[in-house]
């Protein structure tokens, strides 16, 4: 019995407790079935409990697992539904789990870490905005009265200051208006597909972020390909998986002509290096790996590798956003306080 359901997507944290679950339980000896429901029965009430009894009907009416899984696209990812069936025609469905698992596990930390980093640069942001609106509708429209009293001409920072205090107190729902209109634009445009590619070109080649961006992709590639070839996988099959989870399209039309290349028997390592894309560790490790016929090994400790290099990275970035933030903010705070009492201090001199 296939479940039509539908949803915004999953939880990996949750995924990967229920597969470190079912690894263990049929690694124990429990039927695969009784394992499923009991998974299923643990699970608070939602979505993910009634994926997890779907499936465990359709495993009840003669369907293999990985079909089953695969009939749930949103929660089980072909990289999932793959290696399954690998377990499934190898025998070895407990150790594809466990193995499942920790490749989940190992993409959440890396991801918690990615958002962990940006938490604080983004809060300093938000808090810098919040000052500076309440700075421009509150505080110095009183000070612009005074200056209106005053008769005088302003000085340039303090005439520039009024402008944009005015553009906030009279303008603000257009400005506002226009934000939200371009972030659904650019929403829209991410949505197409010469947007999309345009955009994840740009993200890839961009000057600070676009190594941070390029080091977690060959991260994501080596940890999942070096899992599928693990698991038994084919290696065409585990290729054509590891592109559909690639979420960036230098990548993947690097990985297309690999994948070309190797169809027609040439090796892994060569089009990789020709493709500029990949760095010569990784063309060098994956040469090594098929030379010495443990491919599987070297990608996942290039995974481990890399990962490292983006913890580092991260940190790295950091400490170089916080300074950065401290300053521009404080240098905007500090001149519309000196914009503020430049008029006075003019009117301090005048009437000294």
């Amino acid at each position: 019995m296939a479940w039509q359901i539908r949803f915004g997507g999953a939880s990996r944290a949750q995924l990967a407790l229920c597969t470190r679950q079912l690894a263990t339980l049929v690694k124990a000896g429990m039927p695969l079935l009784r394992a499923l429901r009991t998974v299923s029965d643990q699970l608070e009430p939602g979505l993910l409990r009634q994926v997890f009894s779907g499936v465990a009907q359709d495993v009840e009416a003669g369907v293999k697992l990985s079909e089953a899984l695969a009939r749930f696209p949103r929660w089980f990812p072909p990289y999932y539904v793959n290696m399954v069936r690998a377990g499934e025609v190898g025998g070895l469905l407990d150790e594809i789990l466990l193995r499942l698992a920790d490749l989940l596990e190992k993409q959440q930390r890396l991801r918690e870490r990615v958002k962990g980093a940006l938490m604080y640069p983004a809060f300093v942001l938000f808090a810098a905005g919040a000052i500076l609106i309440i700075l421009m509708v509150f505080v110095v429209p009183t000070f612009i009265g005074m200056f209106s009293e005053l008769g005088s001409a302003l000085p340039l920072p303090t005439r520039v200051l009024v402008g944009v205090a005015e553009l906030v107190r009279h303008w603000w729902v257009a400005v506002l208006a226009a934000c939200v209109g371009l972030g659904f634009l650019l929403r829209f445009l991410a949505g197409t597909e010469g947007g999309r590619r345009a955009l994840e070109r740009a993200l890839y080649h961009a000057p600070i972020i676009g190594p941070l961006v390029q080091q977690l992709l060959i991260a994501r590639f080596a940890r999942t390909f070096g899992t599928l070839l693990a698991s038994g996988v084919p290696i065409l099959s585990a290729l054509d998986t590891v592109r559909s989870t690639v979420t960036n399209v230098v990548v993947d039309e690097a990985l297309e002509d690999v994948s070309r290349s190797l169809k027609i028997g040439e090796s892994l390592a060569r089009p990789m290096e020709l493709s500029n894309v990949f760095p010569p560790l990784v063309s060098r490790m994956v040469a090594l790996g098929e030379e010495t016929g443990q491919l599987d090994k070297m990608l996942v400790q290039l995974a481990a590798t890399y990962e490292e290099q983006v913890e580092v990275q991260l940190a790295g970035l950091t400490q170089l956003l916080e300074p950065v933030l401290i300053v521009t903010v404080g240098g905007i705070v500090g001149f519309i306080v000196i914009a503020m009492f430049l008029p006075l201090l003019s009117l301090t001199k005048l009437l000294g």
